[in-house]
């Protein structure tokens, strides 16, 4: 006898064999059959398929996309918002020696090349952080991994220590105390 022959033979369950295959409005007209009736029913409704023209447009890549989350990143760490509505100078001189400084003297003002300088610096601890998560995938292998922990240590050093500066000097305080 073959496959087909057993399905014939074989008469299927119905749904009161089976549990749990009524469904909650079944359950819910068999028990209280006089609140709906046979005047409730699910209406059936035809929409008509409508032929949408569609573009074909080739979308970017996910690494343009991120470059560009990068880019966006950077500006709002410089800044930039700050920087147009209060019209700050590019960089200013020093009253009595007329010499260029690059740093406001006041801690709660600053030069857009202060804001671009340690806007650098930030982006440049997020990759050093980024360094650190990467290494963390080479655990198997070592050289790899021993690499981008010392490269990311690195860069987070240098950022931290050059942002500690920055802030120092325009604190007024000297660097070394020498």
């Amino acid at each position: 006898m073959s496959m087909q022959e057993e399905r014939r033979i074989k008469p299927k369950p119905s749904k009161e064999e089976i549990v749990g295959s009524e469904t909650v409005l079944e359950k819910i007209k068999s028990k209280t059959p006089w609140i709906f009736g046979e005047t409730l029913r699910k209406p059936k409704i035809l929409f008509p398929r409508l032929k949408t023209s569609k573009m074909d447009i080739p979308l970017p890549g996910k690494s343009v996309a991120v470059i560009g989350i990068y880019i966006i990143l950077f500006l709002l760490q410089t800044g930039v918002v700050y920087l147009v509505f209060r019209g700050t100078p590019a960089l200013g001189t020093d009253p009595n020696t007329n010499e260029p400084l690059f740093l406001y003297p006041d801690i709660n003002e600053s030069f857009i090349i202060e804001g671009i300088v340690a806007s650098i610096f930030i982006f440049l601890c997020s990759i050093g952080f980024i360094f650190l998560y990467q290494a963390s995938k080479y655990v198997y292998n070592k050289n790899i991994a021993a690499r981008y922990l010392i490269v990311g240590i690195v860069l987070i050093l240098i950022a931290f220590v050059t942002l500690q500066a920055m802030v120092t000097i325009k604190l007024g305080e000297k660097l070394f105390n020498v």
